[in-house]
């Protein structure tokens, strides 16, 4: 049995480095969930889970409508988010330890196993601007050499190699938590430290990347929320599953209390708290829909995530934004909004854009398009496939026949009608641009599988 250990540093104290403009300088708060649908949010329109801290931070904050992870599979996803470049462009093309079954008629496509120690993280770049960072839950970018602390974290809890918690959901598992308490939950104690991070940098400016391994398999919740859930379920209820509620409501009190701590130590107006998803929800546990597919594929079920964005007294309250954004901007997003210059060279390779315009409401931003390249197979179902989506439009190349499907996502959410032989030249122009983008990031893509058909035994 591997035994998984992970480096536990104290979060009690306050790191004692000075720091200019502490009390003006904007807090951080990043919230990753792992594996969240589109449409698994009460303020997203679900009725059966109950998200009552999600909602009401949507109801003091901003909600993206047309949010998108880079990758609809989780490292790649990460690795944008902390690096605010496409996966494509740096070679993390797929989940960490991802590898193509035998038999398939393409062949696993060239990608690296870890997040570069080269790339100047988000962290990295507050770091050197005097912030304390601090990283609470799944890292999933790499081994020992490549965790949290080696990527501008002065703090690292819980961030190894692993995807899944390791052990299960309650503690103690092969986490190596100290102090876990027999049956703790992992999300609970993910919160507390996040709160005793909070508690030891108030006086100064911070940066949190909290990080839930929430709501990956396995599928374990409380036991008293799932009984809960299955008395509410009515008979014949299909597309919801109780445990995989019980999971949703646990990460949901636990933002509750981050934004708590925050409102105690009054940093909310000083604060700006993003809520995201790594890619889209299991289609085994949750449902999608109206979205077409989940993690694993380039539908939309894949890629389209809850994205929402807390900062009272600068984000208008209830406000709802339509314009399409994706992970890639978090960087540029940050950088701006803590007036934090970065690095010059590394920000010069990034290929997203601050979306602060979007948060005041003072503007729009302007891109040709959002780029996706997952050249691999998924466990869930998907196939090596690329995707581009300008305006309305949406194609997807799938790259074993070559064939393409073209959506209008305004009229067509469900990616219900494909329009390729209808819409030949809109087809043929964002191919174009699609084949120019994926040559300008050097993107590797699978070979031939030259034993794709063979019968094997000697049969």
């Amino acid at each position: 049995m591997l035994t998984v250990m992970v480096m536990i540093v104290s979060i009690d104290t306050a790191i004692s480095a000075e720091t200019p403009n502490s009390r003006s300088a904007p807090n951080i708060v990043l919230i990753l969930v792992d594996d969240l649908g589109w449409a698994d949010l009460g303020c997203y329109g679900n009725t059966f889970h109950q998200t009552p801290n999600l909602d009401r931070m949507a109801a003091e904050g901003m909600r993206f409508t047309r949010a998108y992870a880079a990758s609809s599979v989780c490292s790649p996803t990460r690795s944008s988010i902390m690096s605010g470049k496409y996966p494509a462009r740096n070679d993390l093309t797929v989940w960490l330890g991802g590898r193509t079954p035998p038999g398939r008629k393409l062949l696993h496509a060239p990608t690296v196993n870890h997040l570069a120690l080269e790339e100047v993280t988000i962290a990295e770049a507050l770091k050197a601007a005097g912030y304390a960072t601090g990283h609470v839950g799944k890292w999933h970018l790499g081994g020992e050499p490549y965790w949290p602390e080696h990527q501008g974290f002065d703090v690292n809890v819980a961030g190894n190699h692993t995807g899944t918690p390791a052990g299960g959901y309650f503690l103690p598992n092969r986490m190596d938590l100290p102090g876990a308490k027999r049956g703790e939950y992992l999300t609970d104690r993910l919160g507390d430290e996040a709160v005793k991070f909070i508690a030891a940098n108030r006086d100064r400016p911070f940066f949190l990347y909290q990080a839930f391994h929430s709501v990956h398999t396995p599928i374990q919740g409380k036991k008293d929320l799932v009984e809960s859930y299955k008395r509410r379920m009515k008979p014949g209820q299909a597309n919801f599953n109780p445990t995989y509620a019980a999971m949703v409501q646990s990460m949901d009190e636990n933002v509750g209390k981050i934004i708590g701590k925050l409102d105690e130590f009054e940093l909310s107006e000083r604060t700006a708290v993003f809520f995201f998803s790594d890619n889209g929800g299991f289609h085994r546990v949750t449902s999608n829909k109206p979205l077409r597919a989940g993690k694993g594929y380039s539908y939309e079920g894949g890629h389209r995530e809850p994205l929402i964005v807390r900062m009272p007294g600068r984000i208008r309250p209830g406000s709802v934004c339509r314009t399409p954004v994706t992970s890639v901007d978090f960087y540029p997003t940050i950088l701006e909004l803590t007036g934090t210059p970065g690095d010059r060279k590394h920000n010069e390779q990034t290929d997203g854009l601050s979306i602060v315009s979007l948060l005041d409401r003072s503007g729009t931003i302007e891109r040709d398009a959002i780029y996706w390249h997952y050249p691999h197979y998924s466990p869930q179902g998907g196939t090596p496939s690329g995707a581009i989506l300008a305006g309305d439009f949406k194609l997807i190349e799938f790259f074993e026949d070559g064939r393409l499907e073209l959506y209008n996502l305004e009229e067509d959410i469900a990616e219900k009608k494909n329009l390729a032989e209808a819409r030949p030249e809109k087809a043929r122009e964002l191919h174009q641009m699609l084949l120019a983008w994926r040559n300008k990031m050097d993107a590797k893509m699978p070979a031939p599988n030259p034993g794709y058909g063979q019968k094997r035994g000697g049969q």
